[in-house]
């Protein structure tokens, strides 16, 4: 398949008459069924806070497929806010014709619908991103003191949680636990920073035996009847930085299964940052899908989406 036919399955957009948008993010799609959500994850692909002009081909369905993994493999940890992400067993009320399922189909999760926590729930594991520059300035990362000499993408001496307020546009700004805790209660925050890193710490072991380091990742939570869970997608490539472990070497940037490639073109290109974002080169399209479908293989076990 060559990369205009590949483009020309980028789904970058579906819109289902008849069912009620609840919301729409850089990437998905939400509806309201009542007591219900229906997430579509599109192809779009943001970087830099801009959402592209061209997509990545079948990126939904990886997302969604990876997310669907991990919240099984996490659900004995905390609970979660996924019913299925089978679009055939999907309940009968969701009335969309063969068409639009097929349009749905692998890219779609039905979820509980929760009072969502305005906190993004931050495990990291690795020094790199935000942290790393934040440490080169004062020796910490979000108040927690860490030992002196570190170097870029060094293995932490134990995975440390740091909080961060959700943003509706730009960049989320990291804040401290008590901070946290400040703002939504003692006993809940304790409870995020807990499960926060339970699930990394699995989730990190398991992928440690596939070949992936987990470098970071961020968790969404929210309530269900008065109790916590895990929400939104989880362990992706998106929400986390993948990093093949037969390559890795403290000292510097980690090669990585995300969007890098994005990020790379979008500067040595010289994009101002300031919308409207330029289309992405055939090769950049190409090697990103790649990078996720393999993370999505090596994770999952699945030969396929």
């Amino acid at each position: 398949m060559n990369v205009q036919e590949l483009e020309d399955k980028a789904i970058l957009n579906i819109e289902l008459p008849g069912i009620k948008l609840f919301k729409k993010g850089k990437v998905r799609n939400v509806f309201d069924l009542g007591d219900r959500l229906l997430l579509v994850t599109s192809d779009r692909i943001s970087a830099f806070d801009s959402v592209m002009p061209n997509g990545i081909p079948d990126k939904g369905k990886i997302l969604t497929q990876l997310s669907a993994f991990w919240f099984d493999y996490t659900k004995s940890i905390i609970k979660n806010h996924m019913i299925s992400a089978n679009v055939h067993n999907f309940p009968s009320d969701i009335n969309v014709n063969e068409d639009v399922k097929k349009l749905l189909s692998k890219r779609t999760m039905l979820t509980y619908k929760t009072d969502s926590i305005d906190i993004e729930c931050v495990a990291r594991g690795y020094l790199s991103g935000s942290a790393w520059k934040e440490y080169q300035q004062n020796g910490s990362v979000c108040g927690i003191k860490l030992p002196t000499g570190l170097k870029e993408s060094d293995k932490l001496p134990e995975p440390i949680f740091t909080p961060a307020t959700k943003a509706a546009s730009g960049h989320d700004v990291n804040i401290s636990e008590k901070e946290m805790k400040d703002k939504i209660g003692n006993e809940d925050g304790s409870f995020l920073k807990e499960k926060t890193l339970e699930v990394y710490n699995a989730a990190r072991d398991y992928a440690d035996t596939k070949g992936i380091i987990i470098a970071d990742t961020k968790f969404e939570f929210g309530k269900l009847d008065g109790k916590i869970i895990l929400i939104d997608e989880i362990l992706t490539p998106d929400s986390s930085r993948f990093w093949p472990k037969d390559t890795y070497k403290p000292g510097g940037a980690q090669p990585s299964f995300d969007k890098q490639f994005v990020r790379d073109y979008l500067i040595s290109i010289k994009w101002n940052k300031e919308p409207p974002a330029p289309r992405l080169s055939d090769e950049v399209v190409l090697k990103t899908r790649e990078k996720y479908l393999e993370a999505f293989k090596m994770l999952s076990g699945k030969k396929e989406l």
